[in-house]
């Protein structure tokens, strides 16, 4: 598939047990709608079997209210992980963050979409930057 918009910065990164990780990033600023969602995505190919246990995906997305916002992580085959569930009483501004995830059922290969949903009405956010690493 063709995608427009999208930055891809895959990094070395050494790891324990001697294979080493790869880290993958999206660094294009991409408007998240008020009341509305949006998907950033990171396309991995080159790698085979699947996620690691602890996988770490790190965030950051500029809001002024973090707790409108509900992230989740949607691997190639369709499975969703919530990083974050929306909290109306948190109205701190801002979400960087490192969530760990187990994703040992997800395949490597393909589209990953970090989707972040605005709950409420008021105002708009941005996702700066994510990262995820295998």
């Amino acid at each position: 598939s063709a995608f427009s918009g999208v930055t891809l910065t895959p990094s070395y990164v050494d790891g324990s047990g001697g294979g080493g990780a790869h880290t993958y990033s999206n660094t294009t600023p991409a408007a998240i709608p008020d009341g509305g969602s949006k998907d950033s995505l990171i396309v991995v190919s080159g790698r085979s079997g699947n996620g690691l246990s602890a996988t770490p995906v790190a965030v950051n997305i500029s809001h002024p209210k973090r707790g409108d916002l509900r992230i989740r992580l949607v691997a190639p085959n369709g499975s969703t992980y919530v990083l974050k569930p929306a909290n109306a009483s948190d109205t701190a501004a801002n979400v960087v963050a490192t969530y760990t995830v187990n994703l040992s059922n997800a395949p490597l290969n393909g589209t990953w979409k970090l989707r972040v949903t605005d709950v409420a009405a008021g105002n708009a956010g941005t996702i700066n930057s994510w990262t995820i690493t295998f």
